[in-house]
């Protein structure tokens, strides 16, 4: 019943603002054409409200979820005209605020001490007011500028609601759309899910501060204002007031002076370096949340703020993406294909020959343009569209991270269009990828996997042992199988010999890296002179052993 309830109050507003008419009446089949020009909203007069304020105020009155899919739909000119665009802006920072003595209420609940007595000044009227929370500004009682976020009272109910009427229809087109089980619309709701439920604990956002605050430490990149943990609970977050100009003030910012190439590239930068160098990134990164500090105009630098949705990747994830990006860059389609079947984001029988041909009449218009002739968006849809002929399956793990690039692109679109968003990525994904496979991450990965790796050597034989026993024990047909248990064990021997050989080999590396690598000599010295005579313990006996 509330999720019907949910549906009739979403059909109502579909109504009332008149949505109808955004809809591509002449492109629909007759039945469906015939339904709309039945339909009862007709009855409603057309409101007088521009069709971009009418979009705004009916995803408004929806909720959060819709909310955060405006605000989605603001960063994207190509997709939208530019007055529905402008409307769907006031969604970033000017949501109707809840009452200020609500607002007083939950934080002197969550604080357990008067507003008065935790801050020296408190503005009852909200700086901004955005979906999921509001923002205060205030001053702590030692002086310091703050501002004080807290969360909308009643938004987790709301939340659950439309959820559940997400998943409603997320079941039904996996059940019967027959794109369901490729596009898995079930895991791209249960993803969105555990965003959006993240997004609602203030700590674990204070928490995305301190750890995106670490990364870009003394960084002319990007600042992030500092968290005050001593305010912060579930409910409030008090952070540290920054003082920039809003990143989509274009106007403002050139009058300023500052560079808006410089300014665009470092927001391509900062994008990779968040997903790339950190395997941590800001994935709420449209124009609401993003400032601009205009001290040094010729230098200027990124304030971000809302760290309530961050994305991660994993280190496969991270090296099967920055292939796949080099390989684009290099038009070498067939190696895109290639690591497509490798991370198993296409079936293992796709025809490398086929896909390839189809991804180069995707990608070859876009090279060689600046970014204003280029919809990444227009690019994602054909590439999606010719994957569907491969039957590649959606990723859930790279849903954050396509967003975050989009509102990337959108950024660069508004500052600089003349950005060529290919040309500014390829040097940083070139030199990420020298660093992962040269000298210092051989020194890194040794210094992670090495007392593991020796520490299961003297197992590996009896695991090998262990497996050929169950084989052979497995059922009658022990004269069919014996050929096979001789080959094996043929082969665990070669290849147990062959794994301590490719460990010596590593380790001689090593300590050749070692003594040409001046970050190494210094970690050599920093390790006990005992350790050093084990180290080379476990080699005699690796090549004793292969012998």
């Amino acid at each position: 019943m509330t999720r019907l309830r949910r549906l009739f109050r979403i059909a109502w507003v579909f109504c009332r603002y008149r949505l109808d008419t955004f809809l591509p009446l002449a492109e629909l089949p007759p039945p469906l054409k015939v339904f709309f020009l039945l339909a009862p909203w007709h009855l409603f007069p057309k409101p007088k409200l521009s069709r971009g304020d009418r979009l705004r105020l009916a995803l408004e009155e929806l909720g959060p979820v819709f909310v955060k899919f405006g605000q989605i739909l603001s960063t994207r000119r190509d997709l939208l005209p530019d007055d529905m665009a402008e409307s769907l802006k006031n969604l970033q920072d000017r949501v109707p605020p809840f009452p200020s003595h609500v607002a007083r209420e939950i934080i002197e609940t969550s604080l357990g001490a008067p507003v008065a007595d935790l801050f020296m000044e408190f503005t009852p009227d909200p700086m901004a007011s955005a979906s999921v929370a509001q923002v205060h500004a205030a001053t702590l009682r030692n002086g310091q500028q703050v501002v004080v976020k807290v969360l909308r009272p009643g938004i987790e109910r709301v939340i659950r609601q439309d959820l559940a009427l997400m998943y409603l229809m997320a079941g039904l087109l996996e059940k019967y759309w027959s794109e369901g089980k490729r596009l898995h619309p079930v895991e791209v709701v249960a993803d969105y899910d555990a965003t959006i439920h993240d997004e609602l604990d203030l700590q674990r956002e204070a928490a995305n501060a301190s750890q995106l605050r670490r990364n870009f430490e003394n960084s002319s990149l990007i600042y992030i204002p500092f968290i005050d943990w001593d305010y912060t609970r579930k409910s409030v977050l008090v952070m540290e007031r920054i003082h920039g100009i809003p990143i989509a003030d274009v106007p403002a910012l050139e009058a300023a002076g500052v560079n808006m190439k410089v300014l665009a590239e470092k927001g391509v930068e900062i994008f990779f370096t968040q997903v790339f160098r950190d395997s941590f990134f800001h994935a709420d990164m449209h124009p609401g949340n993003i400032f601009v500090d205009v001290s040094n105009p010729a230098d200027p630098k990124y304030i971000a703020i809302d760290f309530g949705i961050v994305g991660t990747l994993a280190p496969d994830d991270q090296s099967y993406l920055a292939r796949n990006l080099l390989a684009f860059f290099r038009r070498d389609y067939r190696q895109v294909a290639q690591l497509h079947i490798q991370s198993g984001w296409v079936p293992p029988d796709t025809r490398v020959n086929e896909f390839e041909a189809a991804i180069r009449t995707v990608c070859e218009p876009i090279f060689e343009k600046p970014l204003k002739d280029i919809s990444f968006g227009h690019f994602l849809l054909r590439l999606f569209q010719t994957a569907r002929r491969f039957n590649m399956e959606v990723q859930p793990q790279l849903v954050l991270l396509q967003k975050t690039l989009l509102n990337v692109e959108g950024l660069g679109r508004q500052l600089y269009p003349e950005l060529d968003l290919w040309s500014t990525a390829q040097p940083f994904l070139e030199s990420w990828m020298r660093r992962r496979i040269g000298p210092s991450g051989l020194i890194k990965s040794l210094q992670t996997h090495l007392p593991s790796w020796l520490e299961q050597s003297p197992e590996m034989p009896q695991l090998v042992h262990d497996a050929l026993l169950q084989l052979r024990e497995a059922g009658p047909t022990e004269q069919q199988n014996q050929a096979t248990l001789e080959l094996l064990r043929e082969q665990q021997v070669r290849s147990d010999r062959r794994w301590r050989h490719g460990l010596a080999v590593i380790i001689l590396v090593a300590a050749a890296v070692i003594g040409t690598q001046p970050e190494a000599q210094a970690w050599v010295e920093r390790v006990p002179l005992w350790s050093w005579a084990l180290f080379a313990a476990a080699g005699g006996l690796v090549l004793r052993g292969s012998r």
